[in-house]
């Protein structure tokens, strides 16, 4: 039994400053087998609540770390045991930086990709606002989100976008939102004919929910007008600006109708001769 332990704790030079033994081998083997349990039991934890497409992303991701995470795991439990792994670490620690530095935006990307996979801020169909760039997301990958525009056209997001910029998720809380017409009319104005013909023109359009009802806000006596806001609600808001120009048109025609005046800012000029 001496000599069987004799051998494992025989060191084999397996360098000019590396040496290992068999018992450090063995330990290192069980070190591992601990981590793959708990980087396991930590996988299952993240991805329970995650749908199926987004927890097979995870697990891919979650696959490459796991390699990054034995490595250093294995260096750390050498060093720990008295082997001397310095010119491990030091050529590690190069190769590490100098692949960091080359592809730093990947790496912000796909961690962006994951955190937006645990965390569920966005979901395909959602419609968000980033950069002043509107779209409803078609696709959430690792690296990229892709989103159509009203105009159908393709927009391709980093993910590292999300952690750098405010993000706007228009239906996180539901599918219908708030949206409004402003306008202005002339001073002197029937305040309660102007409320009752921007209700008009708002339940005019189908696209308008009943429930709740639009509502006028009077918001600010203006330099040249009374200013006002007709609130309310679409079950659509990525197609709202066709509603919005319905309203508008209706708003213009009901005026004209009723001989309400929508003015434009005048200025007095004074030309001063020398």
């Amino acid at each position: 039994m001496r000599d069987f332990l004799k051998f494992l704790n025989r060191n084999f030079e397996l360098g000019k400053d590396i040496s290992l033994s068999l018992m450090d081998v063995i330990i290192a083997c069980m070190v591992l087998l601990m981590a793959t349990i708990l980087l396991n039991i930590l996988r299952k934890i993240i991805t329970r609540n995650l749908p199926l497409d987004d927890s097979k992303k995870f697990k891919v991701v979650f696959s490459y770390a796991r390699w990054l995470v034995y490595i250093l795991i294995l260096l750390i439990t050498f060093h720990m045991i008295g082997v001397n792994v310095t010119g491990i670490f030091a050529a590690s620690a190069a190769l590490l930086i100098g692949i960091g530095l080359a592809l730093q935006t990947l790496f912000q990307d796909i961690i962006s990709g994951v955190f937006i996979l645990v965390d569920q801020t966005v979901h395909v169909g959602d419609i968000i606002e980033i950069e002043d760039k509107v779209g409803r997301i078609e696709e959430i990958k690792l690296r990229t989100t892709r989103a159509v525009t009203i105009d159908n056209k393709v927009l391709v997001i980093p993910n590292h976008l999300y952690l750098t910029n405010t993000l706007y998720n228009w239906t996180q809380n539901g599918t219908t939102t708030r949206e409004f017409v402003t306008v202005g009319v002339a001073y002197g104005s029937d305040v309660q004919l102007v409320k009752k013909l921007l209700i008009q023109a708002a339940e005019s359009s189908p696209d308008v929910l009943p429930d709740p009802p639009p509502t006028v806000v009077f918001t600010d006596f203006g330099s040249s007008s009374l200013d006002f806001k007709v609130i309310f609600t679409l079950n659509d808001s990525f197609k709202g600006q066709f509603p919005r120009s319905e309203i508008r048109f209706e708003i213009d025609r009901l005026f004209r109708q009723h001989n309400i005046t929508i003015p434009f800012p005048q200025r007095d000029i004074h030309i001063i001769k020398p």
